[in-house]
């Protein structure tokens, strides 16, 4: 997510080595590959990212690793390209607790001296909706707490629905107007506008869990969690230009909410004061904002360090139960990176996923349409034992 807007520079030399083609090295030897979240195979998605990236998980066939000089190479769609692996013996800054992530370049944020000027707006709003929030105890009534839990749903589904399986994946279609609709509701949830939230998503699946993630824990769980949201110079130059949005750049609608994006959350606070005082002001927007702000941030960080993997990913990906019902399915993490395009995130029956049950529900009202499952087949190829 980003909190507020802004221009993407163009960022300066990317600080790790790119993709080189491969030399002959000694002492290589075979092993088995993992067809990684090759996607629908009618995605628009899929086509856009396979011609971002040279390693099209889809065109993934073959992988070498060299204990001589520690590079990793694949047969990519009939081309040999190699990456270098990290350095085993440089020295690891811990492991999460009670997890098995280790963290490998703990990246300070708050202490650092190059702040610019979104950084210090979005600290500022998160700060502000955290001492809003303060004031709960001393400013509650009913009538303010139902509010914040009904904008919670709302807001919430705006996120899980609209902004992560409708738009960054496009696992179903919906009408314009209903798109629309949710979309909105996604932008008031205060985490940005549709089109940065989208390309700083889709960057997260296409790098997950490398040092060019927007927001991995292997870099420290609370920046996964929440720091790297103040630090755009380093996530900018982490996954370069903004070039995974076109769909949605061509929209005019989403384009108006980019340039305007502030303006709505401000809106709606001054509406829920004028309706019902403090209290709506300090539980609708206060209380809601931050929990539906900490519950989204859970699956960033809590979903890539606690849990189980239930399929082959080769990332950080877990399944949490606790997160996902929070988050309305979204816990199912390791799930949705196994099927980054599939609707629905808990597969199991007993995996409760309130998002797929209201994109069912769209469905069977005829409102949602193309509504995108994973194959028995790309279960197989995903599972553990394969």
């Amino acid at each position: 997510m980003a909190l507020i807007i802004s221009a993407l520079l163009k960022p300066n030399s990317l600080p790790f080595s790119p993709l080189q083609r491969v030399t002959p090295t000694a002492k290589t030897r075979r092993f088995s590959c993992k067809v990684l979240n090759s996607g629908h195979p009618d995605s628009e998605l899929n086509q856009i990212q396979r011609k971002q990236s040279p390693l099209g998980s889809s065109f993934v066939t073959q992988l070498r690793r060299s204990y001589s000089n520690g590079e990793v190479s694949a047969l990519a769609n009939g081309v040999s390209v190699v990456a270098k692996e990290p350095d085993h013996d440089l020295k690891t800054q811990g492991r999460i607790l009670f997890s098995d992530v280790v963290v490998q370049k703990r990246r300070e944020v708050f202490w650092r001296g190059n702040w610019n000027a979104l950084d210090i707006a979005s600290a500022g709003i998160v700060l502000a909706m955290h001492l809003l929030s303060l004031c709960a105890p001393f400013y509650f009534n009913w009538p303010a707490f139902w509010l914040a839990a009904g904008l919670y749903l709302v807001t919430g589904l705006g996120i899980t629905l609209s902004f992560h399986r409708n738009l960054s994946h496009r696992s179903f279609k919906l009408p314009k107007w209903l798109e629309y609709l949710f979309a909105y509701c996604g932008v008031q949830a205060l985490q940005g506008n549709p089109i940065d939230w989208v390309s700083t998503h889709r960057y997260h699946h296409q790098f997950c869990d490398s040092e060019r993630d927007p927001h991995s824990p292997i870099e420290g769980f609370w920046f996964s969690h929440m720091n790297w949201l103040f630090d755009t110079s380093t996530v900018i130059e982490k996954r370069g230009d903004s070039t995974n949005v076109g769909d949605l750049e061509k929209q005019p609608f989403y384009r108006f909410l980019q340039s305007t994006y502030i303006l709505h959350p401000i809106a709606l606070g001054a509406l829920l004061f004028a309706l019902g005082g403090f209290p709506f002001l300090v539980w609708g927007m206060g209380v809601r904002t931050i929990w539906v702000y900490h519950i989204t941030w859970l699956v960033n960080s809590a979903s890539h360090v606690w849990g189980r993997q239930a399929w082959n990913t080769g990332d950080l990906s877990k399944n949490n139960w606790w997160v996902a019902l929070l988050a309305f399915g979204e816990g199912w993490h390791n799930n949705h990176h196994a099927f980054e395009y599939s609707a629905r995130h808990g597969l199991e029956w007993w995996q409760l996923d309130l998002t797929w049950y209201v994109i069912k529900f769209l469905q069977v009202v005829g409102v949602a349409t193309e509504i995108k499952l994973p194959s028995q087949l790309h279960k197989q190829k995903m599972a553990f034992n394969n």
